[in-house]
């Protein structure tokens, strides 16, 4: 009931070699009879800048550099918020139980 039921080896299917067939006797004629020459390359201007920046792409780029301060200093300074708020909290609680201790032993 628990062992492997394994098939006979004539049933396995065989392994085929290549999936590629090689094309054999096909040619492809030359799309034309001319000689071509490549067209020089244009040389890139010495001494200009690769980027170039214009008054609105100013604009953009300040305009996202202050909502990413605004952001980062938003995020930070609620960081900072909930540690105070936290050992604000803590000093409490410890004063509380340091004043329930003391008076408990007196």
């Amino acid at each position: 009931m628990f062992t492997p039921k394994y098939p006979t080896p004539d049933t396995a299917p065989t392994p085929q070699t290549s999936l590629v067939r090689p094309l054999t006797g096909i040619t492809h004629p030359p799309a034309c009879d001319c000689h071509h020459t490549s067209a020089p390359v244009p040389a890139a201007p010495v001494g200009r800048p690769a980027v170039q920046l214009t008054p609105g792409s100013l604009i953009v780029a300040a305009a996202g550099g202050t909502a990413m301060v605004l952001i980062i200093g938003t995020v930070l300074v609620s960081m900072l918020l909930a540690t105070a708020i936290t050992a604000a909290s803590v000093a409490i609680c410890a004063v509380v139980l340091r004043s329930l201790l003391n008076n408990h032993q007196r």
